[in-house]
């Protein structure tokens, strides 16, 4: 059996929950114009967010409605400026992937004042949106470092390469910091931003590297930087073990290497996550009183044991 086939039931309970609270809004008149709905993404470049379009893609088809996507390339201001954009082409449901949770605010409250549905996907986003859905990170965080301090025998000296400031990222390294917290061993000699970048996190482990050459755990907050921090891992020629957040499929990949030292990542569910916020999304703009605020969405630690049996 695989690990997808065993979680699915836990992580369907959201699915669950959020499809049950738009039947109770109601279904929609016949003569009600097509839905549109506009997506815009902190960026693209990255196959989780793919995942993420391409579900959403799948589910507004199924219920007959128009989807616009955009790619704010980590630039809070060009996502600003793109949800405005959609807002001038009459969307009625905004899901909204912040690239700065602060500096979105602008976009949110533009959707407001439009009468536009906006729940925020994936990282929380400050003004009035109408529901969130997200995985929970702080979990996350907590799951990957734990098994980190784990494999370490508890002792050791590990670093945190950290990124954008959006709220998802402070919970894992929050969740992370706990964990490590437990084990009386362990010392966390530094933190630094990889921006979730491949090559940056790279330069930025290789500079962690040279000034702690004693370490020997790295703590990644995205697959995407990890996969650029074992690269400098690799070139040191240093037994530095790595773990990670996402799921991402070259991650995943890399995990299955028995001589990896990339040995865990804490994965998300893209898919189940947008098609839960577009749900709650649908709920909250045909009036349900009963739909909740957030819906969590569970991750799962996939180490060398399960990476084989994993997919988004």
């Amino acid at each position: 059996m695989k690990i997808n086939d065993i979680a699915a039931p836990f992580r369907k309970t959201a699915i669950v929950a959020a499809c049950a609270t738009v039947l109770t809004a109601g279904t929609a008149t016949a003569d009600e114009h097509n839905l549109k709905i506009g997506m815009s993404f902190q960026e693209l470049n990255n196959e989780y967010f793919v995942t993420m379009q391409e579900a959403l893609e799948s589910a507004a088809e199924s219920i007959g409605a128009e989807v616009i996507t955009t790619d704010a390339r980590h630039d809070v201001s060009k996502q600003v400026s793109d949800v405005e954009d959609m807002i001038q082409q009459d969307i009625d449901i905004l899901l909204l992937n912040p690239a700065d949770s602060v500096g979105v605010e602008t976009a949110v409250l533009a959707a407001e004042e439009a009468g536009v549905t906006t729940v925020a996907i994936d990282a929380q986003a400050e003004g009035p949106v109408d529901g969130f859905v997200g995985s929970k990170n702080y979990d996350a965080g907590y799951k990957a470092c734990d098994y980190l301090a784990q494999e370490l025998g508890g002792e050791g000296q590990v670093a945190l390469l950290d990124g954008i400031p959006v709220v998802p990222i402070l919970e894992r390294i929050e969740g992370c910091n706990d964990a490590l917290a437990e084990y009386d061993g362990i010392e966390v000699v530094d933190k630094q931003n990889g921006r979730q970048e491949r090559t940056h996190a790279m330069s930025v482990t290789e500079n962690m590297i040279q000034a702690n050459p004693e370490l020997d755990g790295l703590f990644s907050v995205n697959d995407i930087g990890s996969l650029g921090a074992l690269i400098a891992i690799n070139s040191s020629g240093n037994d530095i073990k790595l773990v990670s957040v996402d799921g991402h499929p070259e991650a995943v990949a890399e995990i299955q290497k028995d001589d990896s030292q990339f040995i865990a990542t804490s994965a998300q569910y893209p898919a189940d996550m947008v098609r839960v916020g577009l749900g709650l999304a649908l709920a909250k703009h045909w009036g349900a009183e009963t739909a909740p605020a957030e819906i969590p969405i569970d991750v799962e630690l996939i180490d060398r044991d399960k990476a084989a049996d994993f997919s988004w």
